[in-house]
């Protein structure tokens, strides 16, 4: 990406972060083989989803949407699938299920009468960058604050190679 497109995508963030209900936040993260780095900065809207630009030290940007994973979740999860092609499965090579809830608002009672969020504490990203897609698989620390809360996971590009990232909380 030219230094005109890097402008571009962080002026999209500063416009969103700019939009009620926002915050934002830089992680940082390294590939477990090699000395690639990444930056990564988000903007989180609503507290469960938002977007994300990972600047990789080779002059790579990838960018794209984020999710957090919850029981009330209600957004449209398409985009993480772009780029992977059918049969594509984020649990595969990533040592479990995507995500899964069990009885959801039902209890083996019956119906449940509250209204309770559960925040599964995981955080799913689809960044699209020079020949492919970035996916992002991160664990939050403190779930009900969001990206803020701060957390761990890695990314995968299309090259295969992994990278590990944190994400400080900040409140």
């Amino acid at each position: 990406m030219t230094a005109r497109s890097i402008k571009a995508a962080a002026a999209s963030l500063l416009a969103i972060s700019i939009a009620g209900c926002t915050t934002t936040g830089v992680g940082y993260g390294q590939a477990t083989r090699g000395n690639l780095g990444a930056t990564f900065t988000w903007s989180e809207t609503g507290g469960t989803h938002g977007t994300m630009v990972a600047q990789l030290s080779n002059g790579e940007v990838f960018q794209g949407p984020f999710f957090q994973i919850t029981s009330e979740s209600v957004a449209d999860y398409d985009p993480l699938w772009n780029g992977w092609g059918p049969g594509s499965r984020w649990g595969f090579g990533w040592g479990g299920r995507a995500w899964g809830w069990g009885w959801g608002g039902w209890g083996p009672w019956g119906p449940s009468m509250q209204t309770i969020t559960n925040y599964s504490g995981q955080v799913l990203a689809n960044l699209q960058g020079p020949g492919g897609f970035m996916r992002c698989d991160f664990r939050l620390m403190r779930p009900s604050y969001g990206m803020s809360g701060g957390g761990a996971g890695r990314c995968q590009l299309p090259t295969g190679t992994i990278i590990q990232a944190q994400f400080a909380p900040h409140y």
